[in-house]
């Protein structure tokens, strides 16, 4: 999260159209749960219609860590554990500045990273791991980021779901980001019933062609961050309600549940300052700027 440049390019950043309007479940509309018996082909088309609903939900989804290249996205993400994007987003202007490549990072006096690094929470063990793999990356890999999954979980700090998204957002290559909601949502909506993070990205990969993982991932963990809560799912407010099993965990009335919708300041979705101009394009805006609301 960032410094004045960040601020103001965020402020100025041109919004091409309005976001679109969000579909809503009309009032005391029940969802048709399916089956329990549901055959793999009615469950293989059940998950591929909701993926569809949720991208026009959110015909804008995207990774929400500003970077513009593999080592910035990648250092974002491992920044991402345990604190918001847009934190992360306020802070690694700074650090990409004084450090912008893995070599004038993995030289860097650990006391002075730690104190860029500090909005972000857990930010000793932050330092050495973005340390230890820009030194990993500028020893072993001659400064680049390697594009293969079985390098990238080599590196400190870096397991799976940060290597998925970082080959594909920032390389192209599909993967299935399984982060807490990932996982939630593809239980609730009765995907699988793992509950390990592999045997879960093995299991809801096979229900997708895999051109399609590295949307779906980003579909549904905008969803799970703004409607289907974990606590208080808005399931009244739900445009996938009717295709939901778990329709009823949480409030089903409409204007009870719109109450529980969680977007970022301004009322639109966005934890990015500085977002793509495919993002703008698509409805999207930037996030507010330091201190708004």
């Amino acid at each position: 999260m960032p410094a004045g440049k960040a601020v103001a390019d965020a402020e100025t950043a041109p919004v091409k159209k309005a976001a679109p309007a969000r579909k809503a479940v009309p009032a005391k509309k029940a969802a048709a749960k399916p089956p329990a018996g549901e055959s793999r082909t009615a469950l293989v088309r059940r998950a591929r219609r909701i993926n569809r609903e949720l991208a026009e939900v959110y015909p804008y989804a995207h990774p929400e860590l500003d970077f513009e290249n593999p080592f910035q996205l990648l250092v974002a993400t491992v920044l991402s554990a345990q604190t918001t994007d847009l934190r992360v987003n306020q802070t690694t202007p700074a650090l990409f500045a004084k450090y912008p490549t893995p070599e004038d990072l993995a030289a860097a006096d650990p006391e002075q990273v730690e104190e860029i690094l500090r909005p972000c929470g857990f930010f000793r063990a932050k330092t050495r791991s973005v340390i230890g793999l820009s030194k990993a990356l500028a020893e072993d890999f001659g400064g680049e980021v390697p594009g293969r999954l079985e390098d990238l979980v080599k590196l400190p700090g870096v397991g799976r779901k940060t290597a998925f998204v970082v080959l594909g957002n920032a390389f192209g290559r599909p993967g299935i980001t399984v982060d807490t909601h990932f996982q939630r949502l593809v239980r609730r909506w009765r995907w699988t019933a793992e509950t390990d993070p592999d045997k879960i990205e093995a299991a809801v990969g096979a229900l997708f062609p895999k051109s399609e993982w590295t949307d779906l991932s980003h579909h549904v963990i905008w969803h799970g961050r703004r409607i289907c809560h974990a606590r208080k799912p808005a399931c009244g407010a739900c445009p996938i309600a009717p295709l939901c099993p778990a329709y009823g965990e949480g409030e089903t009335d409409p204007e009870k549940a719109r109450k529980l919708l969680k977007y970022e300041k301004g009322g639109f979705p966005g934890q990015r300052l500085k977002p793509p101009q495919a993002y703008l394009d698509a409805g999207g805006r930037p996030a507010p700027p330091l201190g708004a609301g």
